[in-house]
């Protein structure tokens, strides 16, 4: 076996298949050669045990690893470690998928999260942060009353989980577990599983809408966390177009992340973005986000089968995750020296420069994609000469 000096027992059919997949997923041959060897090391130790590939489980592995240190190895891996063999078996149909029986809550939360999937169409990011929410009301009541945690639920015990909640949110917090509860409560009534509409018996958290002023950064910021970025690097061309997508199109960082390589028409000039609720939006591509774009994709993406634009760009190579184009932004306002914001903060600075350069607010609002016009009013606070205006002058101004 390449990378090892001794025979990889119970792993030998699938040594080669590992090899290629990890140096697939970008890993440098060094680190592919150690792989390879603590795999050899598991397959003759399960060799040892009798213990076939197709047994391997997370709990052998750690058996795997206690003998090793009863030997008394130094260099002792750990289960953490095998996750990529685990997942490249799985793949390969060596391994069937891990399951656990499902309890009462695992499955009303299972067909909750179907719901939002395909009936509301809600993002990712978003029914994670729902689902999440279900499960801990649900197994709450579940711990407390047993099998009968839906049919017996009542507007009391909603209420009183939910004022346990706003005492260590802020309001916008609690106003967050207030949508997130009603509309677990609105499915558990339209399944059938609640005889009453409970949605109705939670309270509003009390405060002002849109009391806030969007914070932005100064368009001269903007630009220098653009040129900061290293494009003589792989990395920073692909920061660069990152940030391009975000400043110049105010893209979401769930929207630049679900970008796909079809999502891209070159004759047209045009982006599709791919947005909340499965809207998908057609944009028209600056010439400095088309350049940048192309520059990535020519000479700085990783040639990998996947269709997202954006991919890692260390191992392990995969399609980038929403909160790395925040990451990216805090990065660039570091190496500039420009207080560090999150990537939403350069699509509140896109309005705002909008604004100033005479956009109306329709027009803001079809830039941002925003659904209702009222979102984006909130950008009217920013305009200050255009509420110089319209307000009256301070009485005490002619003393």
């Amino acid at each position: 076996m390449s990378g090892t000096r001794r025979k990889p027992g119970q792993m030998s059919p699938f040594i080669d298949g590992f090899r290629a997949r990890l140096l697939e997923l970008g890993y440098t041959p060094g680190t592919v050669r150690n792989e390879l060897k603590s795999v050899g090391q598991l397959g003759l130790w399960l060799e040892s045990q009798g213990i076939e590939a197709s047994q391997l489980t997370k709990d052998s592995i750690e058996e795997f690893i206690r003998a090793r240190r009863a030997a008394g190895r130094r260099k002792v891996p750990t289960v953490r470690s095998f996750a990529s063999l685990l997942e490249f078996l799985r793949s390969e149909g060596v391994l069937l998928p891990e399951s656990t029986p499902l309890t009462p809550v695992d499955e009303v939360v299972g067909d909750y999260k179907n719901w939002l999937v395909f009936e509301r169409g809600l993002a990712a990011p978003t029914v994670l942060r729902y689902e999440t929410l279900a499960r801990r009301f649900l197994q709450e009541r579940a711990d407390a009353v047993g099998d009968r945690f839906v049919e017996d639920l009542t507007g009391s015990h909603v209420v009183g989980f939910l004022v346990r909640e706003c005492g260590r949110l802020s309001v916008g917090g609690g106003k967050g577990r207030v949508a997130e509860l009603r509309s677990l409560l609105r499915f558990l009534y339209l399944r059938g599983f609640t005889a009453l509409p409970l949605a109705t018996a939670v309270p509003p958290v009390a405060g002002w809408h849109e009391t806030g002023i969007p914070a932005g950064i100064a368009a001269d910021d903007v630009q220098r966390l653009l040129d900061g970025c290293d494009r003589s690097s792989s990395g920073g061309i692909r920061d660069f177009a990152i940030l391009a997508l975000v400043a110049r199109l105010g893209l979401r960082s769930a929207e630049v992340a679900r970008l796909e390589l079809d999502d891209i028409d070159w004759r047209a000039g045009e982006i599709v973005v791919r947005g909340k609720a499965r809207r998908h939006d057609r944009l028209p591509m600056p010439s400095d986000v088309g350049e940048a774009l192309t520059a990535y994709l020519c000479s700085a993406r990783p040639a990998l089968a996947v269709r997202q634009v954006f991919l890692a760009h260390k191992a392990p190579m995969r399609a980038i995750r929403p909160d790395l184009v925040s990451d990216v932004t805090r990065r660039a306002c570091e190496r500039v020296g420009v207080p560090r914001v999150g990537a939403h903060r350069l699509r509140h600075a896109l309005a705002s420069e909008l604004l100033r350069r005479g956009a109306t607010l329709v027009e803001v609002s079809q830039v941002l994609r925003h659904r209702d016009l009222a979102t984006t009013a909130i950008y009217a606070k920013v305009d200050l000469s255009a509420l110089r205006s319209v307000a009256l002058p301070w009485p005490g101004a002619t003393q």
